[in-house]
């Protein structure tokens, strides 16, 4: 019985559309000042639904454009990204390579200065724990020419001396060492003095003046100290610093006080060593030996 009242609704339906269909067709060909009003209605209908159709198939196309500018976006960040890394670790090498080259230019600087000498380019490989290249080791040796007491300069001035050697390495003990005593003259005056080594002066940036003999009140703060020609190992001339301060001693026949010297001992990378040792001959005097 329910069967046959779908069947009946389902005809009904079908009959009414029909009916529908054939009704248009007619009006389709009335005058056209008949279905005026039919148009008008229609239309009142239909235009609003086709402009949102519209605006939702443009919302719909600036959505999908929007995506894809997104996805652009995103591809040219990621590549912007790349070449930011690529010119950063270009300029950081750019700035490595800088600064090398200021070095190995005060290198080449010091080459020309002593240029009567034989000397040999070598790297730091090693150095002792702590702030301070006090102690250190070089990439060059005894098959490099290299012996001890032989001169280290570096950075504008004297480094240190070679302690020991290997047929490929060497050890060099630095003038701010503890250990480390240098005869040392005043280069205006040619007064004799000693710089004796203390790291812990070192933090502030000076290091020991001693036993100078200035006894015609010459010698001022600021003046150039030189290794001296009396040293026992070190050769002559070799720019150590620059006089910070000066006090007099207890005997009132010496001063005593502090230079600057002109290496930096926190950065140490590249020296020469001076391939010819002080040649010496001991004299009576009893000042402090060197090391």
């Amino acid at each position: 019985m329910k069967k046959t009242n779908e069947q009946l609704k389902n005809k009904y339906l079908l009959t009414a559309l029909s009916a529908l269909c054939v009704l248009l067709i007619v009006v389709s060909f009335l005058d056209s000042g008949v279905i005026a009003p039919v148009k008008q209605v229609s239309g009142f209908l239909i235009t609003p639904v086709q402009k949102g159709l519209n605006g939702f198939g443009s919302w719909l196309s600036g959505l999908t454009d929007n995506f894809e500018d997104a996805q652009t976006l995103r591809a040219e960040n990621e590549e912007l990204k790349a070449k930011v890394d690529t010119l950063t670790e270009e300029n950081s090498q750019l700035v490595q390579d800088r600064e090398e080259l200021r070095r190995l230019r005060t290198l080449y600087g010091l080459d020309e200065q002593f240029d009567e000498f034989e000397k040999v380019g070598a790297r730091v490989i090693a150095k002792e724990p702590g702030n301070w290249f006090q102690l250190f080791t070089i990439d060059k040796g005894s098959s490099d020419g290299i012996e001890p007491d032989m001169n280290v300069v570096s950075g504008g001035g004297l480094v240190g001396i070679v302690t020991e050697t290997g047929p490929n390495w060497s050890t060099v003990r630095a003038i701010i060492d503890d250990n480390s005593n240098v005869s040392a003259m005043v280069s205006t005056t040619s007064d004799q003095c000693m710089i004796a080594g203390d790291l812990r002066l070192i933090d502030e940036g000076t290091l020991n003046l001693i036993q100078l003999s200035d006894v015609d009140n010459k010698v001022h703060v600021g003046d150039k100290v030189v290794t001296s020609y009396i040293s026992e190992k070190f050769l002559p001339g070799i720019l150590i610093g620059y006089i910070s301060e000066l006090n007099n001693d207890a005997n009132n026949l010496t001063k005593s006080g502090y230079i600057t010297p002109v290496v930096d001992f926190r950065h140490v990378q590249e020296v020469l060593v001076i391939l010819e040792k002080k040649e010496y001959v001991p004299s009576d005097s009893k000042s402090e030996p060197e090391e």
